[in-house]
């Protein structure tokens, strides 16, 4: 049986950056469940299924392969063999991710293998709902978020840096109206466990997180 640590918590609160971190560090695989979603998002827009059109992504969504492999110890995210790990750090993929990410059809097609996979590996899982429904029972159990002002500021920062324009506000308005849509969702709503350590990293750096993170697993472990 695999040691499994799950984080969870809202849109641009920097799981993917942390998880990534406490991976190395720990040497387990990082499992990047939100890259996982988002190749389906991809796929969805590429049927030219828009966000609102829920009742189509039970039935488009049939026709996605969604797989993982790992190179160097970097997951590459797979969908019908093409290698979209590259493709899907959009803002348009990420709200379609978002919305469609509700459907229970969506979820049953990547549940299965995101559970397989903790269930052999040591792994760290980031998500919405990894410890309260993915992982239930997951050794160590995170809920990482920021304030939507730092959380927007943090997603302009990085873009910028990539030489895309974007709008601060407008990021700000969307990260709000994601939050509100993944918290409010029936099927697995973005919420902390019961038993899952809060940390709020609006005034901490990446390593203040990561100490806290490392320590609190090595407690677990040993």
């Amino acid at each position: 049986m695999g040691f499994n640590v799950a984080i969870d918590g809202p849109a641009g609160a920097g799981k993917s950056t942390i998880a990534k971190l406490v991976a190395k560090e720990m040497n387990f695989i990082y499992v990047d469940t939100g890259a996982m979603y988002r190749a389906i998002a991809l796929y969805l827009l590429r049927k030219g299924v828009k966000p609102d059109e829920r009742d189509r992504f039970a039935d488009e969504c049939r026709g996605a392969d969604v797989t993982i492999r790992y190179e160097d110890g970097i997951q590459q995210v797979i969908l019908n063999g093409e290698n979209v790990s590259g493709m899907i750090r959009t803002e348009e993929v990420g709200n379609m991710a978002s919305a469609s990410s509700v459907d229970g059809a969506v979820r049953a097609k990547l549940l299965d293998l995101q559970r397989n996979l903790a269930k052999e590996n040591d792994v760290v899982m980031d998500g919405r709902d990894i410890g309260t429904n993915i992982l239930p029972n997951a050794d160590v159990k995170f809920y990482l978020t920021a304030s939507a002002e730092e959380r927007a500021n943090r997603r302009f920062k990085e873009l910028t840096e990539k030489g895309q324009e974007c709008d601060l506000e407008k990021i700000k308005a969307d990260i709000i109206e994601r939050d509100e849509r993944d918290m409010n969702r029936e099927i697995a709503p973005l919420k902390q466990a019961e038993d899952a350590v809060l940390i709020d990293s609006s005034d901490m750096g990446i390593d203040d997180v990561l100490k806290v993170m490392v320590e609190t697993i090595n407690k677990k472990r040993n």
